[in-house]
């Protein structure tokens, strides 16, 4: 035993010296590694937050704003948290989460009646509000459709790429956005959804398209749908802003609607972050509508083991907010007054910006800006006009053009306006001549 013990210290020694030798050779474990890219848009934060201009403005950023240009804590989220403050214990949620939480998550996007549900036929769990769900899905498909790929509008939310990419499913485009008319390019559109593969995967935005405010007509979704069944394609809905857009939860929810309708399977990836103010919360749903029950099961079951080693299981806190709200009438009742509020006051900021436009004497057309819908309005201002609007006039953005509505209010949208008018002036006298 003692001669064993030796020869174990002599190991050891010898091992931690080999070791050591290495790290000091190369010069550092993590040498090769360089900083990454910044993110567009907290990089716009960051030197928002870094200008001292009196009249600056962040039209950047996708978080709303009251008509004061503050954050807006709604009135059912702090009864919602009154009522459950000291009521629960802190244990542990079930890796698919509160299944009270998707219950009601998947009757808000499907529908109270949808038969999808009543026959038990949705596979659903918590996820990490929107992004989350999307990473789910992105590893279940790669897990279980390897050889299907992935169709992304051009242009979308930039981390929808990041997302795929990381749980390396191969990656197409598919056209979305006309820039000359500023709306949707639905005969493009329609085109590529034709030439793609039979059974593709699409990534489709189910209300207020981020970043450019272009949603599909009731009757455009119907003609996609059609030719989605045609393909037998499956459609995941990624639905980050349901009763935020219009106010009505039920129409903002039409496009899953129609898709149900026409008898397809689909998957949602839902978020609160924006519905109900609850960013820092992370909480969101991923439901998959499958064959039965039993398919349904089996589903859930597997999306729960891919959540496992991501991060085990969600967070309990936004999961008991949203439950509550949505399980008492009259809170619910309240959300949905306060939610219209929120959508209400961005579509008055679209009509403003759009007035105080022509008032400032431009002539361009700005028609799209009160056409698009949701937060974001895709205004057609190219990178050049952007850095403009920044050096002159101290107004932050991304560089697409991309402005954020819930950024303007009554205070500073003229301000916005003159600035937007002075830095295009001179396509302005292109198309004039």
């Amino acid at each position: 035993m003692a001669a064993l013990a030796r020869r174990s210290r002599r190991f050891i020694s010898s091992s931690s010296s080999s070791s050591a030798a290495a790290v000091a050779s190369s010069g550092s474990w993590w040498k090769d590694v360089q900083p990454a890219a910044r993110d567009p848009i907290l990089g716009v934060t960051e030197a928002f937050l870094a200008d001292t201009h009196p009249s600056k403005m962040n039209v950047g950023v996708g978080a709303y704003r009251t008509d004061e240009g503050k954050p807006l804590v709604l009135e059912c989220v702090r009864q919602a948290e009154r009522r459950i403050a000291g009521t629960n214990f802190m244990e542990y949620l079930p890796m698919g989460g509160s299944v009270v939480f998707n219950d009601h998550s998947m009757k808000l996007a499907y529908g109270e009646e949808a038969s999808v549900l009543a026959d038990k036929r949705v596979a659903g769990i918590q996820a990490l509000s929107g992004t989350g769900a999307c990473r789910l899905f992105a590893d279940f498909q790669r897990r279980f459709k390897p050889e299907s790929h992935i169709f992304i509008p051009v242009p979308t939310w930039a981390n929808h790429h990041n997302i795929w990419r990381d749980a390396h499913v191969p990656q197409h485009t598919f056209r979305y956005y006309d820039p000359v008319t500023k709306g949707l390019d639905f005969a493009g559109l329609m085109e590529d959804v034709k030439r793609a593969p039979e059974a593709s995967v699409f990534l489709l935005h189910a209300c207020a398209h981020n970043p450019t405010g272009v949603d599909p007509s009731p009757e455009q979704w119907k003609e996609i749908s059609a030719l989605f069944k045609e393909k037998n394609h499956f459609a995941l809905f990624d639905m980050a802003y349901q009763g935020f857009a219009s106010g009505d939860t039920n129409r903002d929810a039409q496009a899953i609607r129609i898709f149900l309708d026409d008898g397809h399977q689909v998957a949602c990836a839902q978020s609160f972050a924006k519905n109900m103010g609850l960013y820092g919360q992370r909480v969101g749903c991923l439901s998959v509508v499958c064959d039965d029950t039993q398919q349904a099961v089996a589903v859930k079951s597997q999306l729960q083991q891919i959540a496992r080693p991501m991060y085990s299981n969600p967070p309990l806190h936004g999961a008991l907010i949203v439950s509550t709200i949505l399980d008492d009438p009259d809170l619910k009742a309240l959300w949905h007054t306060e939610v219209k509020g929120m959508a209400d006051r961005i579509i008055t900021m679209r009509e403003l910006l759009k007035k105080n436009l022509v008032e400032a004497g431009s002539h361009l057309n700005w028609q799209h800006i009160t056409d698009q819908i949701g937060m974001f309005c895709f205004s057609g201002l190219n990178p050049e006009q952007v850095d403009r609007l920044t050096s002159q006039f101290h107004i932050y953005l991304t560089r697409n053009g991309r402005i954020s509505m819930a950024g303007i209010n009554s205070n500073n949208v003229e301000y916005l306006a003159n600035a937007i008018h002075e830095v295009t002036r001179e396509e302005e006298a292109e198309k004039a001549a």
